[in-house]
Formats: structure tokens, C-alpha cells, sequence
């Protein structure tokens, strides 16, 4: 059995959801993350030799899920199926999504915002319907990352430039981002540590 703590923000897995993985030697949320983080590392491998740009789907949001935690868990790739504290109603995330990616399409074509603040913007959409059980944040920012990069052509964002899975500042300054671009839809503090 894993000894769940979760970090601030993170949001629990139920039971039917921890019975989704696939390496039953894990027990703590270390051997978790570190198990998470090669199967990420391989999903980025995937990505340097693919270089996808058709990236605004359905389709691709679920295979790059599949690809960053399929190893880890039977479900990635598969949309979650309950409400949660944090995210959109489970029964609305294809309509949500299907949204956000219209919405980008607008912003790529009139412009706008910049090309980081359409990237950050695309982030925060795409945490706030946090559309699997586990991996949102990280999903979302690899997301945002193919957007400015393979789309726009800039350097992927940096996100403060440590890990965000365990506490510490950096994690505590991005969410406090995350919620000031959801209270006051101010974007500049997560634009700042995009780039920090």
C-alpha cells in the first residue's frame, strides 16, 4: 500500500484510482514520483524526435497523458471520471476541452496576446479542467511547453526552474500564480514564473 501525502494543491486520488498502478512495489510518494518522472523523461524523448505541432486535440492530450504515465498508471490517458475539488465537472471535460482549443485557435489567429501569455493562458485552462486523475499540472505544462516551442518557436518555459512535484517555494509560488490568475484572472504572476 502507498503512503500517500500530497503536496499543497495536489488533489487526492480515490481508491479506484491508486488501484490503477501498475508498479506494485511503489509505497511512498518518493518511489511514485521518481517512477513518474522516467516515464515523463521517456515521453519527452518521444517528443524531441516527433516534434509534434498539431498538438490542439483531444486526441493528442490524451496519447502525450498515455506517453507521460502510461508505464506508472492503467488509467493515464483515459479522463477522469469523478468531481474534485479543483477542475471542471468530469461529464464536461470533452466540451470544455473542445472550448479551450477553439479559444487558442482565436488567439493564434488575431493574436491577441503574446506568445508566452498565450501559452500561459493555455496552461491555466487546461489545469483548471484538469481532465485525469493525476498528472494535470505536469501534463499542462508540458502542453504549454510544445505550444511556445513547436508552435511559436520560442524556448519552453523554465516554470521556476526546479521540480513542482514536492512542497517547497517554488511549488508554493506556482500555485499561488495559479490562483491569482483564477481569482483576479491576473496572469502576470504566472507569466513571471513561467519565465523564472
Amino acid at each position: 500500500m502507498m503512503d500517500f501525502d500530497y503536496p499543497e494543491g495536489a488533489t487526492p486520488l480515490s481508491r479506484d484510482e491508486t488501484d490503477g498502478l501498475l508498479l506494485t512495489h511503489i509505497t511512498t510518494r518518493d518511489e511514485l514520483n521518481f517512477w513518474e518522472q522516467k516515464n515523463i523523461n521517456e515521453a519527452v524523448e518521444w517528443l524531441d524526435h516527433t516534434k509534434p505541432k498539431n498538438i490542439l486535440n483531444e486526441a493528442f492530450l490524451r496519447k502525450l497523458h498515455k506517453k507521460m504515465f502510461g508505464s506508472v498508471w492503467s488509467w493515464a490517458g483515459t479522463f477522469r471520471q469523478r468531481e474534485v475539488t479543483i477542475g471542471r465537472p468530469w461529464a464536461r471535460i470533452p466540451e470544455e476541452l473542445k472550448q479551450l482549443f477553439d479559444d487558442v485557435g482565436g488567439w493564434l489567429e488575431y493574436r491577441p496576446y503574446s506568445h508566452d501569455e498565450m501559452g500561459v493562458r493555455f496552461h491555466h485552462r487546461l489545469t483548471s479542467i484538469h481532465p485525469f486523475p493525476n498528472g494535470n499540472g505536469r501534463h499542462a505544462r508540458l502542453m504549454a511547453d510544445l505550444l511556445v516551442e513547436n508552435v511559436f518557436g520560442r524556448p519552453p518555459f523554465t516554470w521556476g526552474g526546479a521540480g513542482l512535484t514536492k512542497a517547497g517555494d517554488s511549488r508554493s509560488r506556482y500555485i499561488q500564480a495559479l490562483r491569482t490568475a483564477d481569482n483576479k484572472l491576473d496572469y502576470g504572476p504566472l507569466l513571471e514564473f513561467a519565465r523564472s
